[in-house]
Formats: structure tokens, sequence, C-alpha cells
């Protein structure tokens, strides 16, 4: 367990974070993170941005084949 002290800036409280979660979790500065608060314990994790349907299908390697009778295949979850 890593100990932080608080410092103010403005109204608000700053708590560095220890340089071994920085590294485990490929951070730096401007990385966003998401902060839950759980009774008297506050959870840290990195928030990843969600890549959009456009960014995911331009990584689609060309020349794929398609399932036969995908497009005809019924909806199983929350697909759409």
């Amino acid at each position: 367990m890593f100990t932080s002290s608080l410092r103010r800036s403005g109204g608000s409280l700053i708590m560095t974070i220890p340089q071994a979660y920085v590294e485990q979790n490929m951070l730096k500065a401007g990385s966003l993170v998401a902060v839950e608060i759980a009774g008297e314990e506050l959870r840290l994790k990195p928030a990843r941005k969600r890549k959009t349907l456009s960014e995911l299908l331009a990584a689609t390697p060309e020349g794929l084949h398609r399932v036969e009778g995908w497009d005809e295949m019924s909806q199983t979850g929350s697909e759409l």
C-alpha cells in the first residue's frame, strides 16, 4: 500500500499517483482516469477511450471473407 499527501491547488486537493501505478497502466500527463467513490474509498482506474465504429472498421484488414448467412442471422442480444 502506498501513502500520498494531499496538496491544495485553487479550490481542489491534488494527490500524486505512485510511479509504479503510472508505469503499470501506461499513464502520462493528460491521461483520463475513472474515479469511483465507494463509501470511504476512492477507487481509481484508467479510463480508456472507446473506439468508434468507423475507427474499428478502418482497422479491419481488407479481403476478409464474410460468414455465409451472416446477414440473415437473428439478433441474440442488443446488437441494434
